[in-house]
């Protein structure tokens, strides 16, 4: 009886490495059953033996049986849900490998500090994620961020500028959660009070007017010394997406423009805009909830370049530094002062 067991216990052993020889096998065969490249996606609770079907249909595997041999070499490990991308070809154990790891396909899209509903939308377009009109409706029900800021009308200044990993199914309402979730626990950190509109549309104004990190604190407190003596802003980047609002920005400055009554056009409206323009980072954010102690009420460009600025506490020291940024663009351009129209910041400030 004992010899019996031993017998059938070896067969056993032999066919079970038989089976492991043959799997093992099986798994290894390069394939590629398709053209160009596929986007697979994978359903969460997908079965093994279902998900084997659809990979041989799509032609990633050449049979079921193939992924199932690579699946009986490594019988325990999870296997991810998600949409993946395949290109060249593959064995099934690459496959079940992939698959294993979560190497989901997903889009990089990064958006830049200061970028607004409408740049955003052409970066995500750009990307293929969707359309701009999709992301600026999506971005439109201010729901999602009105227990922070009542106030708020749209998500402009409150989709946080970052990186993001994006899947190409992603929808537009999901993603701007992810950017506002990401500016709420950017806003906690800081310590952000209970203002936030009020300094969130300051720094937004601060990001749009400059990109020098330790100018940023200057502006919000020249800003802040204007709105305490009544004086009107005159910040160009509002007098711009005024007219993006109303779909009549054409890429400068006009007279006309300056001149338009509308609710966003600092240069004709007292205080802050109704709301943010653009969607600021870290740094602008902490700039706007701690203003520099400046003297200054005016600044305005250097004219080398650097993106820097002169700030002055009178009118007669900034229109000294006007003129030096006019004598400094009239030599750029040979001698030719600089037309009115698309001139930024060297209007009283």
């Amino acid at each position: 009886m004992r010899r019996k067991v031993r017998v059938a216990a070896v067969a056993f052993g032999a066919l079970a490495v038989c089976t492991g020889v043959w799997a093992w096998t099986l798994s290894q065969s390069p394939y590629k059953g398709f053209t160009g490249e596929l986007f697979f996606e994978l359903k969460r609770g997908t079965g093994t033996g279902a998900m084997a079907r659809e990979l041989a249909a799509a032609g990633v595997v050449k049979t079921p049986w193939h992924f199932l041999a690579a699946r009986l070499t490594r019988p325990r490990v999870a296997l991810q849900a998600g949409e993946y991308r395949f290109q060249n070809e593959a064995s099934a154990a690459e496959v079940l490998d992939r698959i294993a790891r979560g190497d989901v396909y997903y889009v990089e899209l990064t958006v830049p500090e200061g970028s607004n509903l409408f740049e955003i939308g052409e970066l995500i377009e750009r990307s293929g994620l969707g359309t701009a009109k999709e992301f600026r409706q999506a971005a439109a029900d201010a729901t999602g961020i009105q227990d922070l800021s009542p106030g708020a009308v749209t998500l402009e200044g409150y989709l946080f500028p970052s990186t993001y990993q994006v899947g190409r199914r992603t929808d537009m309402k999901e993603l701007c959660h992810r950017m506002t979730a990401e500016f709420r626990r950017v806003w906690k950190h800081l310590g952000g009070g209970a203002e936030v509109q009020t300094a969130v549309t300051l720094a937004s104004l601060v990001e749009k007017e400059t990109g020098v990190p330790e100018e940023r604190a200057l502006v919000a407190g020249v800003y802040r010394n204007r709105l305490e003596a009544g004086m009107r802003l005159e910040c160009d980047p509002t007098v711009i997406y005024a007219a993006l609002l109303e779909g009549r920005w054409r890429g400068a400055i006009h007279r006309s423009d300056l001149d338009r009554a509308h609710a966003y056009n600092t240069y004709r409206v007292a205080g802050l805009p109704p709301g943010p323009i653009a969607n600021p980072g870290r740094a602008s954010l902490e700039a706007a909830l701690r203003p520099a102690e400046t003297g200054a009420i005016y600044f305005v460009a250097k004219p080398d370049g650097s993106g820097r600025h002169v700030f002055s506490g009178t009118l007669a020291a900034h229109a000294r530094a006007v003129a030096s940024y006019r004598r400094g663009t009239a030599r750029q351009r040979g001698g030719k002062a600089p037309a009115v129209a698309g001139r930024k910041k060297t209007r009283k400030r």
